[in-house]
């Protein structure tokens, strides 16, 4: 199977009108003869460098023999679970991978310190960790390796035995890692990190997990020839036209799992969506929903809805959800195919889909405030034992967590969108996931939920950069039990809440709503927050 696609309404509308314009001006073969001049003069210097994910399948295929050949010597050794340390497209993909095949992969791609205590505590005697950065200086990742190092060493295990790195060549974490004797993967450093799914950073930590990852590049190169013809079937052209080019536009993208055997899909898209997208006060926002969500009942203009399904569940969809895009295939074919399709989004939007302005901000202020650490801002007031903190215009006026709400929601444009960012151990707390459909029902808008930090490397590029139309709720909690970070001057705890800090302080720079709750007592805070939102 590689891709089905069926459009109706606006969406159908956009392919009629954007397609063949895209065909004529040759963008699939552009793009396949990596053009960096498709996204005009301004982009051109950072496309130039970032293309390399169009001929993908054929760099990684070395890749697959050296996988094998290191899971065996690993299984050889006792060594049978794989944990992933990495942020962003160096752990969605893999996530994604995994858990479609049913293979077990422990994703580590937060700060919060217990979530890193149960991973440490978590079979260490017969686990591999992959290290996987780009820049090798992902200050998460560094702080996950450093720690895997002493437990390792605590342990009476070699690192070295124990340590795979995935990163670009010549960066901070292959230097480290040549030095200390671990096994290193080098990446194409002419793919951007969200392009990444069929490079070593998707495929490394997969394949050690059990994964045939030459199945999922023989799945990618079944649609190859297609995404490179500039024709009216070109499946990355259709969606790229929907994604960008309906009019109005309906910049709110809702994604949703309808039958897909694809496990997580939407939070990979999430990531190469609003990162590529949302700067230059544009963008497309993405929205992970379910069947059930709110949204898909309240008939927004601004929403464009895509529906992951399977060929067979399509055929059954198509008359009961006309206006949205009906998407099935294989999951190397949707990786490659989403990427084609978001780089021309891009193109129609106007914007350079390969650069990221605003993500470094929130980490230059988390930087900043690990250096100095001031005392913590005093709390607006105290609710229940969740302290509220926020900008003047959402606290101001409340004494309650439940008008505090209601305050942040009455700041909502009538285009906006709510986004809530957990700064909470994700697999002690998966509840809190509840709060977006809560929150969507209240609001009447869009609502994303993203767990913090792995969204910065996301979502957190849109929230700044993007149309100036969201209201932000964080969500924090003080750690129970910190753990040291080796060698830093900081711990877990520190980091977590520096980069939620700082998060929110950019955001209340770029003039943005932002209402901060922070749970005392992570378990029973969960619990309160949720009640006090029904």
């Amino acid at each position: 199977m590689t891709i089905a696609i069926h459009v109706s309404g606006d969406a159908k509308r956009a392919v009629e009108t954007h397609v063949p314009l895209l065909a004529a001006d040759l963008v699939a073969s552009g793009i396949t003869a990596q053009d960096p001049a498709l996204w005009g003069p301004a982009a051109e210097p950072e496309a130039a460098k970032r293309l390399g994910w169009t001929e993908a399948v054929s760099v990684s295929r070395p890749l697959v023999a050296e996988i094998a050949a290191l899971r065996e010597e690993l299984l050889a050794a006792g060594v049978d679970h794989v944990v992933l340390a990495g942020m962003g497209g160096s752990s969605l993909a893999p996530e994604v991978i995994t858990r479609t095949l049913g293979v077990e992969l422990t994703v580590l791609d937060s700060t919060d310190p217990g979530q890193i205590r149960a991973a440490l505590a978590d079979r260490l005697e017969s686990t591999v960790l992959v290290a996987s950065s780009k820049s090798g200086g992902t200050l998460e990742t560094d702080s996950q390796r450093r720690a895997y190092e002493s437990a390792f060493r605590a342990a009476g295990i070699d690192p070295a035995t124990r340590i795979v790195v995935v990163t670009d060549p010549g960066s901070p974490l292959e230097t480290h890692a040549r030095d200390a004797g671990y096994r290193v993967f080098l990446a194409d450093p002419n793919v951007g990190g969200r392009y990444s799914a069929l490079t070593a950073f998707g495929l490394v930590p997969s394949g050690l997990a059990g994964v045939d990852v030459g199945e999922l590049l023989d799945e990618a190169e079944a649609i190859s020839l297609n995404l490179a013809d500039d024709g009216a079937d070109n499946f990355g052209l259709i969606l790229g036209a929907v994604l960008g080019g309906t009019s109005p536009l309906r910049d709110k993208i809702g994604i949703v799992a309808d039958g897909t055997h694809i496990v997580g899909f939407a939070d990979w898209a999430e990531q190469l969506i609003a990162e590529s997208t949302g700067k230059s006060g544009k963008g497309l926002l993405p929205v992970v929903l379910d069947t059930e969500s709110p949204e898909l009942t309240e008939s927004l203009a601004d929403l464009q809805v895509v529906r992951l399904v399977d060929n067979a569940h399509a055929f059954h969809l198509r008359e009961h959800h006309p206006g949205e895009l009906l998407i099935s295939g294989s999951l190397g074919a949707m990786f490659l195919t989403w990427e084609y399709a978001v780089a021309v989004a891009g193109r129609l939007l106007g914007i350079d889909p390969f650069d990221q302005p605003d993500v470094e901000a929130a980490k230059a202020a988390a930087r900043a405030l690990l250096d100095d650490r001031p005392a913590p801002e005093a709390p607006a007031f105290v609710d229940a034992g969740i302290e509220v903190r926020g900008t003047a215009a959402v606290v101001d006026g409340t004494d309650s967590v439940a008008s505090a709400v209601e305050k942040l929601l009455s700041e909502l444009p009538a285009t906006g969108y709510l986004a809530v960012m957990a700064y909470v151990d994700r697999v002690a707390h998966p509840e809190l996931a509840e709060l977006r459909d809560l929150l969507a029902a209240r609001a009447g808008r869009p609502v994303t939920f993203g767990w913090g930090p792995r969204f910065l490397h996301s979502t957190g590029q849109y929230h700044k950069g993007g149309p100036a139309e969201g209201v932000f709720l964080q969500i924090t909690a003080n750690a129970s039990d910190d753990l040291e970070i080796p060698d830093r001057p900081f711990t877990f705890g520190q980091l977590i809440q520096a980069q939620a800090t700082g998060d929110a302080a950019v955001l209340t720079e770029h003039g943005r709503p932002v209402l901060r709750l922070n749970l005392t007592d992570a378990a029973t805070g969960a619990a309160t927050l949720l009640s006090a939102l029904r």
